[in-house]
């Protein structure tokens, strides 16, 4: 079946889902797993569709609504709140960070901590006003303890995130921290060897930098992360008002 722009849509799909366990098996083998058990399982047609691809017509309205009330993971289990994303939908500029925290679990909204109001301060020196751009994160609810998330958690939330993506239609993505610029960059290189350079995204320019929590623990990393956004000030024709 082709799209409306002459996309083989069962290729398209086939090509994502080789894309994730390429992502995965690669993340395994650098954990030193070489042994997989295999167990078949049923899979829900109808939870897998509601997902859906991007579309034209798709809204982030849409999305909010097929989101309301999941348990596609087990994260569903603790969370307080669904925690989608904030800004304009016709933003040039997104950010992409990992999942929400314990206050954006509480309150619902991304990046509203202490790792939030430093976000707010390098958005503000990036000549930027934070209702100007949109911020969104891979996973939609917090993991306990803020710990890692697992590559099935980040498998149900990154067709919302894509969809998301294609909703805002950015002309610039940056990424905060290592989950967010390796899912969707699909590389298991660390941050440190990512940052601070131009990849793509389909099609779009994406810059990963260090998320601003890490910066709160490594003050001294401040200035590389200014040095990676002023990169993106200057391809959208902003003017940088100063460090913060």
């Amino acid at each position: 079946m082709l799209s409306g722009s002459g996309v083989d849509v069962n290729t398209a799909k086939q090509r994502q889902v080789l894309h994730y366990l390429r992502h995965t098996l690669e993340r395994l083998a650098a954990e030193g797993v070489d042994w997989l058990p295999f167990r078949r399982q049923e899979v829900s047609v109808a939870t897998s569709s509601v997902v859906g691809e991007p579309a034209d017509d798709d809204t982030m309205a849409r999305i909010t609504q097929q989101l309301d009330g999941c348990t596609r993971c087990r994260l569903s289990q603790h969370r307080t709140h669904i925690v989608l994303g904030r800004g304009s939908h016709e933003a040039a500029l997104m950010f992409v960070g990992e999942a929400p925290g314990y206050d954006e679990d509480r309150i619902g909204l991304p990046f509203v901590g202490r790792a939030g109001q430093l976000l707010d301060k390098i958005i503000a020196a990036m000549g930027f006003d934070r209702d100007e751009v949109y911020i969104a994160n891979v996973i939609k609810c917090r993991p306990p303890q803020n710990r890692n998330p697992r590559d099935d958690e980040i498998g149900s939330c990154y067709p919302f995130l894509k969809r998301q993506i294609h909703v805002v239609a950015p002309k610039l993505i940056c990424t905060l921290g290592t989950f967010a610029a390796q899912t969707l960059l699909g590389s298991i290189e660390p941050i440190s060897r990512l940052r601070g350079r131009f990849h793509q995204y389909e099609g779009i320019p994406l810059l990963p930098t260090y998320h601003p929590a890490y910066l709160l623990r490594n003050p001294e990393m401040k200035k590389v992360v200014w040095q990676d956004v002023q990169q993106i000030s200057v391809k959208l024709g902003r003017t940088p008002v100063g460090k913060k």
